[in-house]
């Protein structure tokens, strides 16, 4: 290599809820072509089920098992209902899903470096974690404002990584990152009539999320985006084909992808 140093690659998974499944579908890709201990990722950095599927995927579990044990996320699994000060669900079910996926693993304990992003909902700052207590930090990163309750930690009241971060790129480059792949799984921006002043609020909400999406997914070297269209956050029975379009989305970018690995080692 000479005189430089090879560039630091780093994996940036996006969130979406059940659209963010499709980062299992790439992870299936990258381990067929390059094999579960030669991934040329130094960092992997996460957001909202991003950090979820990042952290479990780093404990060393293998893509096919991810994808297994996501086919039992269902909305009943994950809701416990209550009124509370930042949201309607406690996420205690949440956590318990978090506690499985990644075996009760600590920071130290992971095998691939990892990361994952946060959001103070009281100050609107946003986090970066490379330490501290990995499975109530997952927690907060996947918890949306307003809906899960806002996580406490040491005095911080985290939630959702996606609203600053929904595409992790930032926090990237503040790794150290000098070759990016992110993978976008978007949100569902529908073309349809305004009926309610619901509907008005969510699709607002997505065409604001959209637009992160394509400003933070411009920051990567590669940016995968899977077809996903009709499918919303909400959609947790359709598993399968979430992970099936990230895995078609993943190879068609390999080709470019390998070139352009090739080049900077």
């Amino acid at each position: 290599m000479g005189l430089f140093k090879r560039k630091k690659v780093i994996l940036a998974l996006g969130g979406g809820s059940a659209r963010g499944l499709a980062n299992i579908g790439v992870l299936k890709v990258f381990e067929r072509h390059f094999g579960r201990d030669k991934m040329p990722f130094d960092v992997i950095v996460g957001t909202s089920i991003g950090s979820l599927i990042g952290a479990a995927y780093c404990t060393g579990m293998l893509a096919k098992e991810l994808e297994r044990r996501s086919l039992g996320f269902n909305w009943p699994n994950m809701v416990d209902l209550g009124f509370y000060p930042t949201g309607l669900i406690k996420g205690d079910k949440l956590e318990k899903i978090i506690t499985e996926m990644v075996d009760g693993s600590t920071f130290d304990d992971l095998k691939i470096p990892f990361a994952l992003t946060t959001t103070n909902v009281e100050t609107g700052e946003e986090f970066m974690h490379t330490s501290g207590n990995l499975i109530k930090l997952i927690r907060a990163s996947c918890s949306w404002p307003g809906i899960f309750t806002a996580v406490d930690i040491d005095g911080q009241m985290l939630a959702d990584g996606g609203v600053r971060n929904s595409i992790p790129t930032k926090a990237a480059e503040k790794l150290g990152g000098t070759f990016i792949v992110a993978v976008n799984p978007g949100f569902s921006v529908k073309k349809q009539k305004i009926k309610n002043a619901l509907q008005a609020l969510v699709q607002s909400l997505q065409i604001m999320g959209e637009e992160l999406n394509m400003y933070q997914s411009g920051v990567a070297d590669i940016a995968i985006k899977p077809e996903l269209k009709d499918i919303d956050q909400f959609d947790f029975d359709k598993v399968s084909i979430i992970i099936k379009q990230g895995e078609i989305a993943a190879e068609e970018n390999m080709k470019d992808l390998r070139k352009r690995l090739k080049s900077i080692w």
